[in-house]
């Protein structure tokens, strides 16, 4: 029998644990992008420097290379690409082309919730700057349309790179210029800010069949001192949400999926509770989450999604995709860098009860001589830990101020 080939696109580190599960079942595991020096390239079978974004390239690729199964894990530039080669190739994929470009596009998106009745902040997607301008300079006498503060993002990114709160008509040239610099087709979303009654909550979940498998929610919390006051900066199980929430949050993923014709996959899902006790979508992606949320979901939850998404998109029999009751609180600390810090990274400093207590895993992208930047987005995040606590309690008294117990030793 024929090796089975998989296309991973990106070389991010966030997908080492896929390409090992990969080759656990094996498969010849083939990376691609136009950075040949990221470190996943290091450990697939094969290499192939393209862009990832540029469909019709990957697509030529594929076919050459003669591949049976394509991801993008943990990145989201990918998705749409992805999605474009399995349609073309007949592969298996969580969607159809279509509903990637929906799923994928942050104006889109927003459009197809309000069409189809889902809660939705009120948005206007704009393919230009002037456009932006000259539309917000109406808003007053549109009902419509957003109301300040406002959110000011690119509409494919992920990370939270390029967003920023706007609070008058005053800031938005200068929010709409950071948007358009860390996307990718020039085109932003401008949306009602809203006021989380309850955390924000990103975890990946899976469907089989469409039909919703394996599902948590978490506590997202951000660093109010860092440089962008909006990237996540700690993923907390279990949820602190309340259970109607959740349950209502589950039922509206379903009908969305249901809507999307979706299949079988991983996808990274963010829902929020905003003020009035309003649950809303806020991103689905069919793509497994960056910041090692998958990993740490199978250590607090036995739900193996990494496995069973390699196994989908090669056309194997997946395993059987459960949860188990999970013991204590987990933590997933995304490390970074304290305000305006810049400079050479050294080593991490661990109090010695947390160290042998609680921390779980440490898993650094900055190692020793690298520069450290501002923590502006996900992308500048060093490296990720896993803790775990008995108590909520311990776990919030923690993170209340992780100067207390960590330092991030500069040079």
């Amino acid at each position: 029998m024929n090796q089975k080939k998989l296309l991973l696109l990106g070389g991010i580190r966030y997908l080492l644990p896929v390409i090992e599960a990969a080759h656990k079942l094996g498969v010849y595991v083939i990376t691609a992008d136009y950075l040949p020096d990221n470190i996943a390239h290091k450990h697939s079978d094969e290499y192939v420097n393209v862009s990832i974004i540029d469909r019709d390239a990957v697509l030529k690729v594929a076919q050459e290379k003669q591949i049976d199964g394509i991801m993008s894990f943990g990145c989201d530039p990918g998705v749409v690409t992805a999605a474009y080669v399995a349609d073309k190739m007949g592969l298996p994929f969580q969607c159809s082309y279509e509903a990637a470009c929906i799923l994928q596009d942050k104006g889109r998106f927003r459009k197809f919730l309000t069409e189809h009745g889902f809660n939705c902040p009120k948005s206007r997607r704009y393919a230009s700057k002037a456009d932006a301008i000259a539309d917000a300079s109406q808003w007053v006498e549109d009902k419509t349309a957003p109301a300040y503060p406002v959110m000011v993002k690119p509409v494919d990114s992920a990370g939270s790179k390029g967003c920023t709160r706007v609070d008058s008509f005053e800031g938005l040239s200068d929010a709409i210029d950071v948007a358009v610099e860390n996307g990718h087709n020039g085109a932003i979303i401008i949306e009602d800010f809203l006021t989380f009654e309850s955390y924000h909550s990103s975890t990946d979940q899976f469907t089989v069949d469409g039909k919703l498998q394996a599902v948590s929610y978490s506590d997202q919390l951000f660093d109010k001192e860092a440089d962008n006051p909006y990237t996540p900066a700690f993923i907390i199980w279990p949820s602190t949400m309340k259970q109607e929430h959740q349950d209502y949050l589950t039922h509206e993923i379903q009908r969305l999926m249901d809507l999307l014709y979706m299949r079988t996959g991983i996808y990274n899902i963010e829902t929020v509770v905003g003020k009035g006790g309003i649950p809303y979508i806020m991103e689905v992606s069919p793509r497994g989450g960056g910041c090692k949320i998958a990993e740490l979901q199978q250590l607090a939850f036995g739900a193996n999604l990494i496995e069973n998404e390699v196994r989908k998109a090669i056309g194997l029999p997946l395993t059987e995709i459960k949860t188990t009751p999970i013991k204590g609180h987990w933590c997933e600390m995304i490390v970074h860098s304290r305000p305006h810090q810049d400079g050479v990274f050294d080593r991490l400093e661990f109090r010695e009860d947390i160290k042998s207590k609680n921390l779980r895993v440490i898993d650094m992208s900055t190692q020793r001589g690298d520069h450290v930047f501002p923590f502006t987005g996900a992308n500048r995040s060093l490296g990720d830990l896993f803790l775990q606590f008995d108590t909520r309690a311990e776990l919030d008294e923690a993170i209340a101020d992780t100067t207390k117990w960590l330092e991030v030793k500069l040079s």
